[in-house]
This record gives structure tokens, C-alpha cells and sequence, in this order.
């Protein structure tokens, strides 16, 4: 995992969830989705944040994905913590999905025991 990216500990994460650290939050929560979902398929993008590249598959190593997600950080958000579904989400346009393996359904939400 990029050093950039860390799973927060539970006292970080209520640190950052108390102090609405949106940077902190999604950085946590694309680390979860890479520890869940190992490997290289998809990119999953929140900028300004961060991208991760997760879901096992081929695996990319240059230029623009064959399959990526981005959204913003308060959907993001929404979505890894079971606020929002993501069929919800990406019928509402708040989430742009192309290419294979892009129906995060399985991996969500990121919380509860393993995260």
C-alpha cells in the first residue's frame, strides 16, 4: 500500500471523524478498499485527495485505466460507510464508473469489523 495511504487505527479514526478530516477519511477509507480488494483492475479516484488501484483482474501499468470510479469525497464518503448504496449513488450521477469491475457493491460499505 502507498504510503500515503493507511488504515487509521479506531482512535484515529474517531479523531477524524470527530474533526470532519475529509483528507484523513478518504485516504482511510480507499486504504480499506485496497486491503479488501487486492489488486489492479480499477482505479478509484477522489480528488483532490487520492486514487487507489484495487478489484483483482489484469492488472494496469500505464496511461489511463481500461476501468475507473472517481467521485467526490462526500459520496465517497457516503458510500464506505453504508450512507448511501452505490447503485444509489452512481444512478444519481455522483459517481462516474467505466469499464469492467467497476460495481464496488461487493466491497461496500467499509466499515464495521475488518475495517
Amino acid at each position: 500500500m502507498p504510503a500515503r495511504l493507511k488504515v487509521l487505527t479506531p482512535d484515529q479514526l474517531a479523531t477524524a471523524a470527530a474533526a470532519a478530516d475529509t483528507k484523513a477519511l478518504v485516504k482511510h477509507y480507499l486504504a480499506v478498499l485496497e486491503e479488501r480488494a487486492p489488486g489492479r483492475s480499477v482505479e478509484v479516484r477522489v480528488p483532490p485527495f487520492a486514487a487507489v488501484q484495487a478489484i483483482p483482474g489484469v492488472r494496469h501499468t500505464r496511461g489511463t485505466p481500461p476501468a475507473v470510479v472517481e467521485t467526490d469525497a462526500e459520496t465517497w464518503l457516503a458510500v464506505a460507510t453504508g450512507r448511501t448504496t452505490w447503485a444509489e449513488a452512481l444512478d444519481s450521477g455522483r459517481v462516474a464508473a467505466s469499464g469492467e469491475r467497476t460495481d464496488l457493491t461487493p466491497y461496500l460499505p467499509l466499515t464495521g469489523e475488518q475495517a
